[in-house]
């Protein structure tokens, strides 16, 4: 029987066994993060376009809820991949660009704010370089004085060369937010982009006011020096000062979370275990990310998905047979196993003894 009652047991179980049980982190790179608002401004394109979603986000490793749900994080490399899938279905190369043009800044949320906030332009596009992982952990800014006021994008556990509209987007936004902050039509003296483009509409030119320099060594866009002492319209340290304090606790959130993808597809069967949906499609999906890409991320580590739900297996099952109060039964649909047999056979494969053995061995009496 598996009532309400029992499933909510069994979730409270694992809540509060799971710190006692969490295997080592390894040194997976973390698969990095973002807040999907550029997916979904895509995402509502393709509505307007009366384009069916379902196959693009399932070939992104999304679903509709990923996108219904505006405070569910996804990949960025899902995001990334959303873009190109929505380039090609509408058959607008300057895909990236035109969507960039139109959505409210505001969209972007506390990072938006921090900066408008801010009392010069240098402050502002620093604290984006500080709070930019808040929403997009793929994507790192930096500003340079070099030859001139730069602003640089760099991916970060992203192929770039993947990549072309997505960075066309970040582009067109980085010299909306220069203009709106400062209430001026700044124009930059010089853009370079690492993808290749043979040319660009002449809307996008116009817009930009300068010409792209695609094929670069960098993704940059350069203004005057003078740019970082311009006032931003909208000063306000008081309240500067005030959403600085939630943009560091985001942060701090964000850095705490950020857990190897071992960890991560760990956290993952544990609550899907007892509802024998731990299979490696699903937990890729929760991911944010396709089968391929989670199998590829563990693989680089010397490890496969079955090799992590086993080893997870086998911890759980020793930790819960040491606690008398749990029948063998639960431990096995705990585990995910709709059979007792089929629990007490896996068991003796990994230790050699039957569950009840390895119980009347271990037990704290």
């Amino acid at each position: 029987m598996r009532s309400g009652k029992l499933s909510t047991f069994a979730e409270n179980t694992h809540r509060c066994r799971m710190k006692t049980v969490r295997r080592p982190a390894s040194t997976l790179p973390s698969i990095p993060s973002s807040t999907g608002g550029i997916a979904r401004l895509a995402c509502a394109r393709l509505r307007d376009e009366q384009v069916a979603l379902a196959p693009i986000l399932s070939a992104a490793g999304l679903t509709a809820d990923d996108i219904a749900d505006s405070k569910r994080r996804i990949a960025a490399r899902a995001q990334i991949r959303i873009l190109e899938l929505a380039a090609a279905k509408l058959q607008d190369d300057c895909f990236g660009f035109r969507l960039a043009q139109g959505f409210e800044l505001g969209e972007i949320g506390l990072l938006y704010y921090v900066m408008a906030s801010s009392e010069q332009l240098g402050d502002a596009l620093h604290i984006g370089g500080r709070y930019c992982a808040i929403n997009n952990e793929g994507v790192r800014l930096r500003t340079s004085l070099e030859h001139g006021f730069g602003i640089q994008f760099e991916y970060v556990n992203i192929d770039r060369s993947s990549d072309r509209h997505h960075a066309e987007f970040w582009l067109i936004a980085l010299v909306r937010i220069c203009r709106a902050l400062t209430g001026g039509r700044l124009a930059p003296t010089q853009i370079k982009l690492r993808h290749y483009r043979r040319e660009i509409p002449l809307d996008v030119r116009s817009q930009l006011g300068c010409e792209i320099e695609f094929a670069a060594d960098r993704d940059e866009v350069l203004f005057p020096s003078q740019i970082g002492a311009l006032p931003v319209v909208g000063a306000d340290l008081h309240l500067n000062k005030m959403l600085l304090q939630y943009a560091d606790q985001a942060l701090g959130d964000r850095a705490s979370r950020r857990t190897s993808v071992r960890s991560r597809v760990e956290d993952q069967i544990a609550r899907l275990l007892p509802h024998g949906k731990a299979s490696a499609v699903e937990i890729a999906r929760r991911l944010g990310m396709s089968r391929r890409t989670l199998a590829r991320a563990l693989s680089s580590e010397g490890l496969s998905f079955s090799n992590v739900l086993e080893a997870f297996r086998i911890a759980l099952a020793r930790r819960y047979l040491k606690e008398a109060e749990l029948p063998i039964s639960e431990i096995a649909w705990l585990l995910g196993y709709s059979e007792v047999s089929s629990f007490t056979h896996a068991f003796v494969r990994w230790t050699g003894d039957t569950p009840r053995a390895y119980r009347g061995s271990n037990s704290d009496g």
